[in-house]
């Protein structure tokens, strides 16, 4: 068992951005994520890596407040031809969406290293979190209803340097990648923690990801307002299904449309918490 006295989790947040050459300005909703993290958390650092800086006036104005760090010649560790072997895969590697399972092995790497809260970039932070889940050893959020644990999101990932959880996730990670979307971090994560329980405190959803990846949870936040629950701390867009103008299978909005505009005159659920950050 991981002794939990060896140290807090520092408040020591990590973002990764920019594992694919950039060809777009920086986004409103990346400047929120790192915006809304500083003023509601109040980290003691921010620390952002990237293989291609972004550009833009969002990134000019919160690019100050961030320690930049600038990745070279990373190992990933994971076989792309895998992506070749069905059509999940295929789907993925179609889409440009690689990038995500560079992202799922580097931020097991830098949590083991450092410790500190790592975060997607699609992520609006509304409440600060927890002194308790700094005192753990390891925190992930459940993305089912109720006790049922199929998949832990790796969107919020909470751990002190080197977690014995993590070390062994990032052990399996490399073991079981097989080219599809989850089955090496979310779905593996899950796994683990049914062996390990000691090892990892799971929260219940509505902490990180109450709104569900679906047709009618991107409903509820992008398009009209909702109720929230108390022990909501964060909110994840999952913005990989509806970034894109081109992929409408989940909802038909997409990033283009989440202008600053949008978001100061239409009232969404997330428009009303993201405001205050503007």
């Amino acid at each position: 068992m991981q002794d939990k006295t060896l140290s807090a989790i520092p408040r020591h947040f990590h973002f990764i951005f920019g594992l694919k050459p950039q060809t777009e300005p920086f986004h409103i909703v990346w400047y929120l994520c790192l915006k809304s993290c500083i003023e509601v958390n109040n980290p003691e650092t921010i620390s952002f890596y990237y293989e291609h800086e972004p550009f833009g006036p969002w990134w000019d104005k919160i690019k100050p407040l961030l320690n930049l760090v600038k990745l070279e010649d990373v190992d990933y560790g994971f076989n792309e031809e895998l992506y070749d072997q069905h059509s999940e895969g295929q789907f993925i590697k179609q889409h440009d969406l690689t990038y995500a399972h560079k992202a799922d092995f580097l931020r097991l790497k830098i949590l083991l290293e450092q410790g500190g809260v790592y975060a997607d970039m699609d992520t609006l932070f509304v409440k600060p979190y927890p002194d308790e889940l700094y005192n753990s050893l390891c925190v992930l959020g459940n993305e089912e209803h109720g006790s049922k644990v199929n998949s832990l999101c790796n969107a919020v990932i909470f751990s002190q340097a080197g977690s014995i959880y993590v070390e062994k996730w990032l052990s399996q990670t490399h073991n079981v990648f097989d080219g599809t979307w989850n089955r090496h971090s979310c779905r593996e994560a899950a796994l683990l923690s049914e062996d390990n329980p000691d090892l990892v405190t799971v929260v219940e959803r509505d902490c990180f990801f109450h709104f569900t990846c679906s047709t009618k949870g991107l409903a509820s936040l992008l398009a009209k307002v909702s109720d929230v629950p108390e022990n909501l701390y964060s909110i994840h867009l999952w913005s990989h299904i509806w970034w894109d103008k081109n992929r409408t299978d989940f909802v038909k909005f997409h990033a283009d449309m989440l202008t600053i505009d949008f978001i100061n005159e239409v009232d969404t659920t997330f428009n009303l918490f993201a405001r205050r950050f503007l």
